[in-house]
């Protein structure tokens, strides 16, 4: 785990850091089994960001020591002194920008942030339209999610009468899903002009999206005896083999009420085990928001409550602009935003914000 933030930046503590990263990577030299290495792996990994921002901070430190002692000693000559002291400003914010890099890196992270993520959007209000919408924002995901090189798998979708999607919930396989995705987590509002409308009237739409780190079985273990598992034919496109095999599968969890219904697959095995990872993720997502809950006044004010109910994003498509409430930013960009293009300028400005507001937190303790 790396250290709590202070007002200062201990050198004990970064010689800790720094000692550490070394020693693993001498470790990881040696024959292990497979399972230390991983773990070893991982935390050298999460360590060698935060070694290189030391050592840049040190670099400029020490540049800045010097060119101090250069200024302060008498037998420097007067031209070497001002040419010195114009350097110095520069320097100096450059050192400030590696130290708050530092502090950003030395910031803990969220355990879940390596994790995958399951990815649901279902219509909201605005009937047809909020479909249509919900299958715009599955399909900006989808290129964004290609853009960073992840994996995006469809577990169950829902169409709408007109297209688009009633619902639908895709697996997004990658490095640092999570970490990213995570503020998408609300209601996302449309406003434009439907296809269907004669009148070329504005309406407004709305769909919500959740974001959730796919839980592992060490995460939530499941007790058989609290499924009723249920299965049935597949509805929908198909052809004759859906009608004639019940490969869908229905897994409701008794003491939690929740229902997870998987057909997309031909196999029963298939489908169950998927149904079972969905469930799994949910049940670890209830924990997790009784455990925030308890935390909830510390974090408003930061980038939001992440609760599903609340609105986090207009996109109005007569103007062209995006606005994400949380933080007042505003694009008019909203082409490049639906591409999956500048959606990342949006989640980075967001995660900019979150890291401030835990820098600020972190320095009060």
């Amino acid at each position: 785990m790396l250290p709590k933030l202070t007002t200062m930046l201990p050198d004990q503590k970064l010689n800790a850091l720094v000692a550490r990263s070394a020693a693993l990577e001498r470790e990881l030299a040696v024959a292990m089994p497979p399972e230390i290495y991983v773990k070893l792996a991982r935390e050298f990994a999460e360590l060698t960001p935060v070694v290189e921002a030391v050592k840049s901070y040190r670099a400029a430190q020490n540049e800045l020591a010097g060119l101090v002692s250069l200024i302060a000693d008498p037998s420097t000559d007067a031209e070497m002194r001002s040419i010195a002291e114009a350097e110095r400003p520069q320097l100096e914010a450059r050192r400030a920008a590696l130290e708050r890099q530092l502090r950003v890196a030395l910031i803990p992270k969220d355990a879940m942030d390596e994790r995958n993520v399951i990815l649901e959007i279902r219509a909201g209000t605005g009937g047809d339209e909020a479909a249509l919408f919900a299958g715009d924002l599955f399909r900006m995901y989808e290129r964004y999610a290609a853009n960073q090189g992840w994996k995006v798998e469809v577990m169950t979708f829902s169409e709408g009468s007109m297209g688009g999607f009633k619902e639908i919930i895709a697996e997004i396989r990658g490095r640092g899903a999570f970490a990213k995705l995570k503020y998408e987590s609300g209601v996302h509002r449309v406003q434009r002009v439907p296809d269907t409308e004669a009148a070329g009237r504005i309406h407004t739409s709305t769909a919500t999206v959740a974001v959730l780190p796919e839980a592992q079985d060490v995460d939530v273990p499941i007790n058989e005896a609290d499924l009723r598992i249920d299965t049935l034919r597949s509805g929908g496109a198909g052809g004759q083999h859906v009608n004639k095999t019940e490969s869908a599968v229905r897994v409701t969890h008794i003491p939690s009420g929740i229902v997870v219904m998987m057909q997309e697959d031909r196999s029963q095995h298939r489908n169950r085990a998927k149904a079972l990872a969905v469930l799994r993720t949910r049940l670890y997502d209830l924990e997790r928001q009784k455990q925030e809950a308890a935390r909830a006044a510390e974090r408003r004010g930061q980038v939001g409550t992440g609760e599903r109910s609340e609105r986090i994003r207009t996109y109005n498509f007569p103007q062209g602009r995006v606005s994400d409430h949380r933080i007042n930013l505003t694009l008019y960009k909203l082409p490049q935003v639906m591409e999956g293009e500048a959606l990342g300028e949006i989640i980075d400005a967001l995660v900019a914000e979150h890291q401030a507001a835990q820098l600020a937190a972190e320095e009060t303790k």
